[in-house]
């Protein structure tokens, strides 16, 4: 039994074919992780995320070495806002040879949610160098950078954000918030403006503007 065939069906939305794949492929080799692995990937994405824990543990209990099992466990673990957890995971799956840009966006992210910024930072910068191109990673490496207060260089990433993706409401209400920062309210009128063009209801762009506009209709 091939699982690549199972993969093929589960990228193409056939959940029921992958999972017959995956069920027999697991069968025919219970003692190889990578189906595990694939079942676990499955089940996460129709949402059982307990049964999806189930097989990832068992990929890893089975292969302690899976690179792949830690990374995908760890996904799941993040997802569930057990951040900790997905810390712990993510960094087993670089131990085991995982070294990839998604990898250190994804520690990242889980160092942000705890506040642990210095350690958030160095994952993006990480993850920015390996993968420059990557909108998320643009912006979620200039949005920690702002929360640091090195707003010169935060900006700078926000502009490369919208410089990949123009339409990145969230880039241009932080783009807006430094450019106010440094008393460019013009131009901060202008990305809270593209912000909401972009996203009409973006509460943040939406009171920005208005405080924008109220500093410049007292002046």
């Amino acid at each position: 039994m091939d699982e690549q065939q199972g993969a093929t069906f589960m990228r193409e939305g056939k959940y029921e074919e992958a999972a017959k794949y995956f069920t027999a492929y697991i069968e025919e080799n219970p003692k190889e992780a990578v189906g595990y692995v694939n079942m676990g990937n499955l089940l996460h994405v129709l949402g059982d995320q307990e049964r999806a824990h189930i097989f990832f543990e068992r990929a890893i209990e089975l292969e302690p070495d899976s690179a792949v099992a830690y990374y995908s466990a760890g996904t799941l673990y993040y997802e569930q806002e057990m951040y900790e957890q997905a810390i712990q995971h993510f960094k087993h799956a670089h131990k085991n040879g995982l070294d990839e840009a998604d990898l250190y966006y994804m520690l990242g992210m889980s160092y942000y949610q705890q506040g642990t910024l210095p350690h958030a930072l160095a994952n993006f910068s990480r993850a920015h160098e390996m993968n420059e191109m990557d909108v998320e990673v643009c912006f979620q490496y200039g949005l920690c950078l702002a929360q640091l207060e090195q707003l010169t260089e935060a900006r700078r990433l926000f502009e490369k954000t919208l410089s990949l993706d123009e339409t990145h409401a969230d880039a241009h209400y932080n783009l807006g918030v430094a450019q106010a920062a440094n008393n460019e309210i013009d131009e901060a009128l202008a990305s809270f403006t593209r912000a909401l063009h972009s996203q009409p209801d973006h509460l943040l762009a939406g009171n920005g503007k208005r405080v924008v506009e109220d500093a410049l209709n007292k002046g």
